[in-house]
């Protein structure tokens, strides 16, 4: 049995961010922004991929609006000033038992480099902490992705150590960084 709340899709503002639930008319926006960000994101993520297209995207939405329904996961997709989809952001693997998650995040390439990602995941972990009840969210970061890592440490998690083949990237095991949030880390 889950301990967790369960709220209704709502919209999160981070000025100049608007995190929203996802919806099937951003699907074209979402292949634009997986296109763009093969190089960078793909690296990391395998979903991101040369192929990726509308059949992806519709899926991922469909996905992540049944998470919502099932209390399961919340993903956010991220939108700047000019209500262009830059990335998405988002709380998945919930543990009701022992209230905790795992935030993760990505963004296309040309909206990096102004905090975004940082801005996005404190705003989602707050909406972690105060909504769904959590007292733990993880991040999970191969031990290459160093942006990542930096953005995990502006969103103010605490580099807890080196996990042995914690995550599968393109088939292979790979180490990874674990950071670790509770909710005096966002003071």
């Amino acid at each position: 049995m889950s301990d967790l709340c369960r709220p209704d899709p709502i919209t999160l503002d981070a000025p100049p961010l608007t995190l929203r639930p996802w919806q099937e008319d951003y699907a074209t926006a979402l292949c634009e922004a997986a296109q763009e960000s093969l190089q960078s994101v793909g690296r990391w993520l395998p979903w991101c991929h040369a192929g990726y297209g509308m059949a992806d995207a519709l899926k991922w939405i469909a996905f992540s609006r049944h998470g919502w329904q099932k209390g399961e996961h919340y993903t956010f997709a991220v939108f700047d000033a000019r209500d262009r989809l830059i990335g998405d952001v988002g709380l998945n693997q919930l543990d009701g038992h022992n209230l905790r998650a795992n935030l993760g995040y990505w963004l296309r390439p040309s909206a990096t480099g102004k905090e975004y990602a940082a801005l996005a995941g404190r705003v989602l972990t707050a909406f972690g902490f105060e909504t769904l009840g959590l007292r733990r969210i993880e991040i999970v970061a191969a031990v290459g992705n160093h942006a990542s890592q930096r953005t995990a440490e502006r969103i103010g998690a605490q580099r807890e150590g080196v996990a042995r083949q914690r995550i599968v990237m393109h088939g292979q095991s790979d180490d990874a960084v674990v950071y670790g949030l509770l909710p005096g880390d966002l003071a």
